[in-house]
């Protein structure tokens, strides 16, 4: 794991370099749900993702209310919400898959796709977010907190990069959505 780690960060720094945009695009990307099944980000082509990492007990943990109100806005029109549980920030998201699915359908009435719990940042870091963290489109680094959020193309490119304060129905988000949306 972690050679292959290695390898798409020495990828993606050599790849920025020669002005080749691959490293920008999360579509050849293979992720676990919730039920341990893969699931082929190519899956989502021709639809705007934003990708979070989330957390059960955090001080964003509210947050999970304005991803719903923004699913059920933009859903019908080709939006779709991935959220990685992690616990790396703080030990916020101690659960298991179960615990963590059933808290966010009895606290928040969450009807988006959650996936398996994750490390964003580190040796253990997922391909998808040491792709997510080392594209050039937007801003290069680890992950800082949880509820960090990144806007996906309809042709699975990162096109934006939104920091946990930035509330999901903020104006900027929804800019951001909108206009993906009319691509």
């Amino acid at each position: 794991m972690a050679v292959s780690l290695f390898l798409i960060i020495g990828y993606s720094a050599s790849a920025g370099s020669q002005g080749d945009k691959s490293n920008n695009n999360v579509s050849g990307i293979t992720v676990k749900d919730m039920n341990g099944k893969d699931v082929a980000l190519s899956d989502y082509k021709g639809k705007v993702l934003l990708i979070v990492n989330v957390a059960s007990k955090c001080g964003f943990t509210p947050q999970y209310e304005g991803l719903e109100k923004i699913y059920k806005k933009y859903k019908d029109q080709g939006f779709e919400i991935l959220a990685f549980p992690c616990n790396q920030f703080g030990g916020q998201e101690p659960g298991t898959n179960e615990e963590i699915k059933n808290f966010c359908s009895s606290e928040y009435s969450v009807t988006f796709k959650l996936f398996n719990k994750i490390d964003v940042n580190g040796d253990n870091r997922s391909p998808l977010y040491a792709k997510l963290t080392s594209n050039t489109n937007t801003e290069q680094g680890d992950v800082k907190w949880n509820f960090e959020k990144f806007l996906i193309s309809k042709k699975g490119e990162i096109v934006a990069r939104f920091r946990s304060k930035v509330t999901p129905e903020s104006d900027v988000i929804s800019a951001a959505i909108e206009k993906e949306l009319s691509k």
